[in-house]
């Protein structure tokens, strides 16, 4: 079986986090998105310590796939520095870790 992982990525609004949701549902790159939103972040940007409300994208997907994913969030997103980061995983149900590669498969 393929190597499973999980993206996180964060979104400006629900708005942002349901576009980016839905393309890559759609395209077959993630299995699934969850969306939570009211994430409160706190980070360094150009000198200053910034306070934001951001929706957090966890994206279940393949680590193949990951550098596409990458690619079209950097083309859809809002933000000049979108985090876009993949965590392996390590362990899972066999039967939900088979979905995600049969989910993001080639068909």
């Amino acid at each position: 079986m393929k190597q499973a992982i999980v993206i996180l990525v964060t979104a400006s609004s629900e708005e942002e986090a349901r576009t980016l949701a839905r393309e890559l549902v759609g395209s077959k790159l993630v299995a699934c998105a969850g969306l939570l939103p009211g994430v409160q972040s706190l980070f360094h940007w150009k000198g200053k310590v910034e306070e934001e409300k951001e929706v957090l994208l966890i994206l279940k997907s393949r680590a193949e796939l990951f550098d596409r994913v990458e690619q079209r969030v950097r083309e859809l997103h809002s933000y000049e520095v979108p985090e876009i980061i993949a965590l392996p995983i390590l362990q899972g149900s066999a039967p939900y870790l088979a979905w995600i590669n049969e989910e993001t498969g080639d068909g």
